[in-house]
């Protein structure tokens, strides 16, 4: 089941994502997030903006969401996409469909180019994106620095 993300779920939204930033290089955050944090997060984007989760028996597998690209307002049309699956549900489909409604979302609130950065290297997530027709317009070497590995990054970019 695939709703729009509510205050509620920010606990279980950071347990998620505490999985990957503390065990992961797939994000550049170091320390673990709080659910006020989360809350945060929520707040600073939505309504303009959709922040999804996926549910599986009554519990969140997984979450996906639009942040600005940039704060001018030129690039108001243009957005940031970031998707995360529970680390125990994956390749079942969740992030494709996660993935598949944040798109029709963005569609549907006149967005004009998904962007989404990835913290290379990480296969599954960039045959995510290229599924979804998203095509690597960039690449940055070395411009993270997590466990003591300098990480690439890699822009893909989905034109609607």
């Amino acid at each position: 089941m695939l709703r729009a993300a509510q205050p509620t779920d920010a606990a279980a939204i950071a347990a998620l994502y505490n999985h990957y930033i503390l065990h992961t290089t797939i994000t550049f955050e170091m320390a673990a997030v709080t659910e006020v944090e989360i809350v945060g997060r929520l707040a600073a984007v939505q309504p303009a903006l959709p922040w999804l989760v996926a549910e599986r028996d009554g519990a969140l597998v997984g979450y996906a969401y639009a942040s600005p690209w940039r704060t001018r307002a030129a690039y108001r049309q243009s957005v940031e996409t970031t998707v995360y699956v529970d680390r125990n549900h994956g390749r079942g489909g969740i992030g494709s469909a996660l993935y598949a409604a944040l798109i029709a979302e963005l569609r549907s609130r006149s967005m004009h180019a998904l962007i989404g950065g990835i913290a290379l290297p990480n296969a599954a997530s960039v045959a995510l994106h290229e599924k979804f027709g998203f095509r690597k317009v960039a690449h940055f070497e070395q411009v993270g620095r997590k466990f003591d590995r300098w990480l690439d990054v890699g822009y893909w970019e989905l034109i609607l």
